[in-house]
């Protein structure tokens, strides 16, 4: 399962996805559950935040995603929902507490989460919801989300997980949506090329007259790939242009 890509269409692909998020949420909880006060404290390889932001910023992202999951099962909204304002206030408070307390807040939090998608029927999991940032999405969509979260934040934690830890299939799925947001917006790259995993993706660039222009390979591992364009490792060539902020909105979009 773990060297496959996994999406959420089919009842096959959610217990596999389910199965994925399981497994990552288990490996960042061992992580932080061993963190030391100064580790705790110190910084995260993302600017500005230490590694306690970073937990802090997981465990109130899967309360997001518990509220979504609620939200499809239901019909209706399980309380207020969190605006980015409340997010960033809580991330400020939560990064302050003791390791051990960063710890039990995160379990509790992933173990909600995982709790309400074992619960979800299935013929709840295509109910969209709709993200923070206003566009929507399948229920099961929040599996990936998740899963992403907890893939790439460890890595932020800077304590020996890196991109190359990255499995092959989630590396192929993200990469697949991620060029694909990409090539709708206009990204000036026109060819990626995961070497490692034997995959490629041909990006029409059209220019002024409408005729296919040139545009630059991105050629390299899979997971060096990934983390470049997740801001998170440096461009395979220096000439390549700078992605922008990622994730971006999945497409094709639901609703």
């Amino acid at each position: 399962m773990e060297d496959r890509t996994v999406e959420g269409r089919t009842v096959e692909g959610r217990t596999a996805l389910l199965d994925a998020v399981h497994a990552s949420a288990a490996r960042f909880a061992a992580c932080v559950s061993a963190l030391t006060e100064t580790q705790a404290r110190g910084p995260s390889a993302l600017p500005g935040w230490s590694r306690a932001h970073v937990v802090t910023h997981v465990a109130r992202s899967a309360d997001v995603y518990t509220w979504l999951l609620v939200l499809a099962r239901t019909g209706t909204e399980p309380g207020p929902r969190a605006d980015g304002a409340t997010l960033e206030r809580l991330l400020g408070e939560g990064a302050g507490r003791d390791a051990p307390a960063l710890a039990a807040d995160l379990r509790a939090s992933l173990d909600r989460l995982l709790d309400e998608a074992s619960a979800m029927p299935a013929g709840r999991w295509s109910v969209l919801v709709t993200a923070l940032a206003g566009w929507k999405h399948p229920a099961w969509y929040t599996l990936h989300r998740a899963r992403r979260e907890l893939e790439v934040h460890h890595t932020d934690l800077a304590l020996g997980r890196t991109p190359a830890d990255w499995s092959a299939g989630f590396v192929a799925g993200a990469l697949e949506e991620t060029v694909a947001a990409l090539a709708e917006c206009g990204f000036p790259v026109g060819r990626f090329e995961a070497v490692d995993l034997g995959r490629a993706w041909t990006v029409a660039q059209t220019g002024q007259t409408g005729q296919t222009a040139p545009a630059p390979t991105a050629s390299g591992p899979g997971h060096a790939l990934l983390a470049w364009l997740a801001g998170r490792g440096p461009a395979p060539d220096p000439g390549l242009p700078a992605p922008p902020p990622w994730p971006q909105p999945p497409v094709p979009g639901w609703g």
